[in-house]
């Protein structure tokens, strides 16, 4: 038997379709219902489905009185606050079209996006970095938007563009992957097949508004189906985390699997009477962090794995639960294979994970490379880039990247991305980086070099916080004679953990 997940399709995209009203179907029957509390150590700020509906169709009407129009890219510079979800929204309501990003990024990276995007505008906090830009809609405007009279939803094509997000791809360069509406339309499946969502859950997420794993798992799927969505404040303290959990009976919690581990390096025990279980997506979860949270919750933790292009669609959950090391199956509704060279794969043998063209999660294109877009796709499927084997109940087992992509606190690096940076800095004459265990299941981006002498440490590290977003930031700097290489000089980069650690001995 073939390597091929095919239990029969989705239902069709509505059309016309719009995202935003999606995300906001339940809000006239739920008007008065809690849809967000933004949870603090003194109490929470709460939104009923009434105001966020109310302020997210404001910014939508003031959007276009500011001259934009549908169709018109924004890149948006906001903070980890409420502000950010309601422009996101309040843009697609109308057609605008944003790119949400980390506010962690610094000057010369934004300068990129807004050479490759050419944007109209820019949503501004002044507070976050940002190149400039000859329009820069502030955070003042923006706010006092949200009492202007309610836009109407601009319908449409569902397969129109909705949103962009950036994502670091082999070559180094940052691509800007373009959404289609459809793509809310596709998260349907995440509901059942890992959340096991129901309208009557408090689900907390543990990252900033501006992360997209926040912004869709922690808001716009919860939102979609009527349920609350909890969101920590700016700040919070993680260890403050249970207790909150607890004050506010979080009945799912979704966060990135450092989170989990900072947990649990701070209690062997944590009473959680309220939840039903855990999410887990951003990096690979290891069994032994896996096995510790049960022990210490007494709930089961349901891992999802997915990628920019294309949300998640492989996952475990309560109606599923992984089996022995594996990932999880393919959810309800995707059509997913392990290929080879020459197409599906035998069951149980390796091969790159790929999922079918008419997924209503996979991405347009890569806006400006759609060259780059095509050559991931292997017939009527697209290309991963990571390495997987299907059991013959569907089952599949995660085997690693086919290519050095690092991954730090649930955020995928490329290695080319930082070594570009490093490479200019004086005294370096070649460079590699590489993701390192520092500790068990903990791993850190490490910077490897050649050059006369060793450099300055705080000099390095002040040079990357200027250059690369804090997610990207080696936190280890090595100084070599000379990078370990292949017989075609290429650098291999995979041998790198095994220098860091002789470093360290």
């Amino acid at each position: 038997m073939l390597s091929i997940f095919d239990q029969g399709p989705p239902p069709p995209c509505p059309s016309p379709f719009n995202l935003a009203a999606h995300v906001l179907r339940r809000a006239d029957r739920s008007a008065a219902k809690t849809a967000l509390s933004v949870l603090g150590t003194d109490g929470a700020i709460d939104w009923t489905y009434r105001e966020l509906q109310t302020a997210i169709l404001g910014t939508g009407t003031g959007l276009l009185r500011t001259g934009l129009k549908p169709g018109d890219i924004v890149l948006m510079r906001l903070g980890n606050t409420v502000d950010f979800p309601i422009a996101y929204l309040g843009a697609i309501a109308v057609g605008i079209v944003p790119v949400p990003t980390s506010s962690q990024l610094t000057e010369p990276e934004t300068a990129h996006m807004i050479e490759d995007l050419s944007p109209a505008a820019v949503l501004r906090d002044p507070t976050v970095a940002c190149a400039s830009h000859p329009w820069q809609i502030d955070l003042t405007e923006l706010t006092a938007m949200r009492g202007l009279p309610p836009a109407d939803y601009a319908m449409g094509d569902p397969e129109r563009l909705a949103y962009v997000v950036y994502t670091s791809g082999t070559s180094g360069k940052p691509r800007a992957v373009a959404h289609a509406h459809r793509a809310i339309w596709g998260r349907q499946m995440m509901v059942d097949g890992w959340y096991s969502l129901r309208e009557d859950d408090r689900l907390c997420h543990a990252g900033a508004f501006n992360w997209t794993y926040t912004l869709g798992t922690g808001l716009m799927d919860p939102w979609t189906i009527g349920a609350t969505a909890l969101i920590p404040e700016p700040g919070t303290d993680i260890f403050a985390l249970p207790a909150l959990l607890r004050q506010h009976r979080a009945t799912i919690f979704a966060a990135a699997p450092g989170v989990y581990r900072k947990l649990l390096s701070h209690s062997e025990e944590i009473d959680l009477p309220d939840l039903r279980h855990g999410l887990c997506a951003g990096e690979k979860l290891s069994r032994h962090l896996h096995e510790h949270w049960q022990q210490a919750t007494g709930t089961e933790l349901y891992e999802a794995y997915g990628m920019s292009e294309c949300s998640t669609f492989i996952s475990s959950s309560p109606a599923h639960p992984a089996r022995g090391e594996a990932l999880g199956q393919p959810q309800p509704g995707r059509r997913i294979a392990i290929l080879g060279p020459d197409g599906p794969m035998p069951q149980g043998q390796e091969g790159t994970i790929a999922i079918h063209r008419s997924d209503p999660g996979l991405m347009l294109t890569y806006l400006n490379a759609p060259d780059e877009a095509q050559a991931r796709m292997l017939g009527d499927w697209f290309l991963t880039g990571d390495q997987g084997a299907m059991a013959v109940d569907g089952q599949i087992t995660y085997l690693g990247r086919d290519d050095d992509m690092m991954n730090a606190g649930g955020y995928r690096v490329s290695p080319v991305e930082v070594e570009s940076v490093l490479s200019r800095f004086p005294g370096i004459t070649q460079v590699g980086a590489a993701a390192v265990e520092v500790k068990e299941n903990t791993f850190v981006i490490a910077a490897f070099y050649t050059g006369p002498k060793k450099l300055d440490e705080d000099a390095l590290r002040t040079y990357v916080e200027a250059n690369l977003a804090r997610y990207k930031q080696p936190r280890a700097f090595v100084h070599l004679t000379e990078l370990p290489s292949g017989g075609n000089g290429k650098l291999l980069r995979r041998a790198l953990p095994a220098y860091f650690k002789a470093s360290t001995e």
